[in-house]
């Protein structure tokens, strides 16, 4: 990685997680008294990440409020702690995931049209295991060099019957 940001900080923040309330807490944190049992300042992952990267894992599972939010965000390059009234801006780069058909969510109303399209500025589409044939062989044959590395095992190849089965296999989920 020879990025201007590789040496910066990068934060993961999985949406899905959390309760909408507290969702928004962790991405841009909460001043002091800002709700009962917030004793101190919580800087939020975004404000953590300054320079660097954040990654919103399951993004298509957060809330309209939030979404609202983060769209401001990314807009302006700012945002107020929870109970604060002070813009903070930050540089980060954004990366989100998710595997929700994010489509299907903005027809049906559960995700925002132009948060979609404020996040969709470079699309990496990742088929399932079922639609990728052979690379789930190329697929199992690293991870057996790596975990036979690793273990300090023998291993030295898949089976021709083992590859067969994973070629039939419907690899659900």
């Amino acid at each position: 990685f020879e990025g201007a940001r590789r040496r910066a900080p990068f934060m993961e923040l999985n949406c899905s997680s959390f309760q909408e309330t507290l969702l928004e807490n962790e991405l841009f944190g909460h001043e002091r008294g800002a709700f009962t049992g917030a004793s101190y300042l919580k800087r939020g992952l975004a404000e953590l990440s300054d320079g660097g990267t954040l990654f919103l894992d399951e993004v298509g599972e957060m809330p309209a409020q939030t979404q609202a939010k983060l769209l401001r965000f990314l807009e302006d390059r700012s945002f107020r702690r929870v109970g604060g009234n002070v813009d903070i801006g930050i540089d980060i780069r954004i990366v989100a995931a998710t595997n929700v058909d994010l489509a299907r969510r903005i027809e049906e109303g559960r995700f925002r049209t132009d948060l979609f399209y404020r996040l969709q500025v470079v699309s990496i589409h990742l088929p399932p295991l079922r639609e990728r044939g052979e690379d789930v062989n190329l697929l199992a044959e690293h991870f057996l060099k790596r975990f036979a590395a690793e273990l300090k095992r023998g291993f030295r190849a898949i089976d021709d019957e083992v590859r067969s089965l994973f070629l039939c296999y419907d690899w659900p989920g």
